[in-house]
Order: structure tokens, then C-alpha cells, then sequence
């Protein structure tokens, strides 16, 4: 089958500095300031044309990381990520600027996309509607609620038609029946084949909706599968979790990162 994503080897470290003048320091002098924090390690993965797929995993596995990785909004440290089509991420304040109006951020991000100035005019009252947000959207942006946030966002990536979208808990936050409007129209374009990954912590939402999971532990994968077969294991495992007291989930983590010590 064609493959619409590949990701092979993925790694993403980051720098800690615990002051700026260490930041400084790090930049001007041999010695080295910062601790070395790997929010992905060695992740590989792929995923067929049409596959719908959900990320599941603790605050802090990686999931939103790997999402902004997929949608070229972040660059890995080591890897490859290869993408075949044109990509949404939404997300709450995605590529949104504070200081414009919603309409405002529409034609910068339709912009930025490739469209024209025509072209926009023609998708904008669409844009707007399915927001919902009305006279709001002639306010700016950092006046905004999330959920009127993530409305924007949502509205601008469904109407562009993109071939990939990444859904990452952006529809967590709002009202009900926006969110299952845009469930709704979620399907549509399921129905329609195009691929899709989903972020979210609503193991309902995920069942319902996905074919695969990928279960991210600790920045590394854990599992990749069917869904029911790899939600079941995961229920498991955090029926388990929540009942670790803080030694036994740090015992834990240490020894899911004891194999990638050497990265």
C-alpha cells in the first residue's frame, strides 16, 4: 500500500539550561552548561495512505512532540520523517498570532499555504461559519477563549481540504457540539480516504474513531497495532500506573530508558 507517512529513527533532544547566563555560557565557552533532554528517542513508524491513527500515552511521552515533528512545525535532532501530501496540524493556537484578528490569521495562514489573496476571499465566510465565532472574528486573536482558539484553527485546517490532518487535543477543549460537528465532518474526510492521526486522552474518542494506535511511553514506543488490541493494554497499564506511588513511576521510567542510555 502507498505509505502517506515514514518515520524512521526519530530522535529529539533538547538543551535545559537552569539560568540564561548558563545559556550564555553554553554558546561562548567549550565547557558544557546544559542537560541533555531527549523527548523522543529512536521512534519509527509508518503509516499507509487512509490510516486513521491515534497517539496515546502519559503527560510527557511525546505525543505532541511527534505531532509537530509530522507537521514540519519542528525539526527532529537525528532521523528521517518522510511525508507524502500536504499537511493541517490543529491544535489549540496553532500558527495563530496573538496580536491579529481571527481574519486576520486566516489569510496569513492561507498565506503561508500557497493560496491567493482570491482564492482565500472565496474559502473565508466558509472559514468563518464553521467557527461559529462571528463578530468575534474581527477581534484579536489573544482576546480569545482556547476553545474559541481551537475553533479557528479546526475551521481554516478542514476547509483548506489538506491530504493529512493531525488532530492534537484540540478538540478537548470548547463545547459539546462543536466538537461533534467537528467529528462530523472528521468522518467526511475519513470516508473520503485521507489520513489521519489523533491526540487525545479520550480513550473513547480514540476507539471510535482510529484503526491503529501508537502507545508512546516515556519518548519511546511502546506499541503500535490495532486499536483494540492496543488500548486494551494500555487500560492496563494505566489502571496500574494511577496506583504507583512517585518512587515506583520513576523506578518505572528508569528502566523503560535504561535501553536508550547510549542515544
Amino acid at each position: 500500500m502507498e505509505k502517506s507517512i515514514i518515520v524512521k529513527n526519530v530522535t529529539k533532544k533538547y538543551v535545559l539550561f537552569n539560568s540564561t547566563k548558563h545559556r550564555l555560557l553554553d554558546l561562548l565557552t567549550p565547557k558544557k552548561y546544559g542537560e541533555d533532554f531527549y523527548a523522543l528517542r529512536d521512534i519509527s513508524f509508518d503509516v499507509n495512505r487512509g490510516d486513521i491513527i491515534g497517539f496515546v500515552g502519559t503527560n510527557g511521552s511525546g505525543k505532541s512532540t511527534l505531532s509537530n515533528i509530522i507537521g514540519g512545525i519542528v525539526p527532529e535532532t537525528s532521523g528521517h520523517v518522510e511525508v507524502n501530501g500536504s499537511v493541517a496540524l490543529i491544535a489549540v493556537a496553532s500558527g495563530l498570532k496573538g496580536d491579529l484578528t481571527g481574519r486576520e490569521n486566516i489569510e496569513l495562514k492561507c498565506l503561508m499555504l500557497g493560496f491567493t489573496k482570491k482564492q482565500i476571499k472565496a474559502m473565508e465566510n466558509d472559514i468563518i461559519d464553521f467557527s461559529e465565532l462571528g463578530r468575534f472574528i474581527d477581534q484579536p486573536v489573544k482576546s480569545y477563549s482556547s476553545g474559541m482558539k481551537s475553533r479557528l484553527g479546526f475551521a481554516i485546517s478542514v476547509t483548506i481540504d489538506p491530504d493529512i490532518m493531525i488532530i492534537d487535543e484540540a478538540l478537548s477543549v470548547g463545547d459539546a457540539a462543536f466538537a461533534q460537528k467537528s467529528f462530523e465532518k472528521m468522518k467526511e474526510f475519513k470516508l473520503q480516504g485521507k489520513t489521519m492521526i489523533f491526540v487525545s486522552h479520550s480513550m473513547g474518542q480514540i476507539k471510535d474513531f482510529c484503526e491503529k494506535v501508537l502507545w508512546l511511553e516515556y519518548g519511546t514506543v511502546r506499541e503500535y497495532g490495532p486499536t483494540d488490541e492496543v488500548l486494551a493494554h494500555y487500560q492496563s497499564f494505566m489502571d496500574e500506573f494511577k496506583k504507583m506511588s512517585k518512587h515506583e513511576k520513576q523506578m518505572h521510567k528508569d528502566k523503560i530508558l535504561k535501553a536508550y542510555q547510549g542515544i
